[in-house]
């Protein structure tokens, strides 16, 4: 299997504070990493520094042979798109924008990335809104628009920061369906605080609290998520995926 991205001993400071602290991570091909931790620990800081958005302090992340092109070899759906919804623009449009060549946009829309983008809707089954404005889209809809556009430039890693934040049940639920599919042909980072869920899917854990601890499996124990001072719920496994929380001492009177 053959690594993409070598994380080493990497720092990241803001106004000489301190947010990622030594972090190290290897991400191989095919991997399907979860990135776990309280809110202000740091996930979003380490997904930055290897879409190169903040500069580390120290340390480095080094990049295969294969991996030069940041802006074509890796796909990016932030948590919040920052997308201004009034702006005219289709669905077709936004999802053209992920191939990141301004010759295009200055020359028009060329044959056979237009065949990319007719590939992409049709795989997320979204010809019904291709040409429909962004600002009419729903949650789900706008979400789906924008998996499309990380997808376009057909990635070798595929980072999500949150994305089943603010969309609906049924999106949800595809989205996890699909990335298990995309996961065939190319490595996922994944931030989420549903570890219920992304626990079926993904194949190691990256625990992420100002420092890294990473865990070669889908599985963790209490035990584990302490020593690597991760404070989240307990992850467990049964015939219907669920979340199992700490114990709770109540004194009754």
């Amino acid at each position: 299997m053959g690594n993409l991205i070598d994380i080493q001993n990497l720092t990241v400071s803001f106004d000489s504070k301190v947010v990622l602290n030594g972090a190290n991570l290897s991400v191989n091909e095919n991997d399907f990493i979860g990135i776990i931790g309280p809110n202000g620990g740091g996930k979003t800081t380490l997904l930055k520094a290897i879409l190169g958005l903040v500069q580390p302090a120290s340390g480095q992340i080094i990049f295969s042979e294969e991996m030069k092109n940041r802006g074509s070899d890796i796909g990016y759906l932030p948590q919040v798109n920052k997308f201004d919804n009034r702006f005219p623009i289709s669905v077709f449009e936004v999802i053209y924008s992920g191939l990141a060549s301004q010759k295009h946009w200055t020359s028009g829309f060329i044959q056979k990335d237009k065949r990319k983008v007719d590939d992409i809707i049709h795989e997320l089954g979204i010809e019904k809104i291709a040409r429909k404005p962004i600002g009419e889209l729903s949650g789900g809809q706008m979400q789906r628009t924008f998996l499309g556009r990380a997808l376009v430039s057909d990635p070798k890693l595929l980072i999500l920061d949150e994305p089943d934040t603010y969309v609906d049940n049924q999106f949800e639920g595809e989205l996890y369906k699909k990335l298990k599919e995309l996961n065939n042909r190319m490595a996922i980072l994944l931030v989420s605080h549903d570890m219920g869920t992304i626990t079926t899917y993904v194949k190691g854990i990256a625990c992420v609290n100002r420092e890294l601890h990473y865990h070669p499996s889908n599985i963790i124990s209490p035990a584990q998520l302490a020593s690597y001072n991760c404070p989240i719920q307990i992850i467990t496994h049964g015939s219907v995926p669920h979340t199992v929380l700490e114990t709770h001492n109540h004194q009754h009177e």
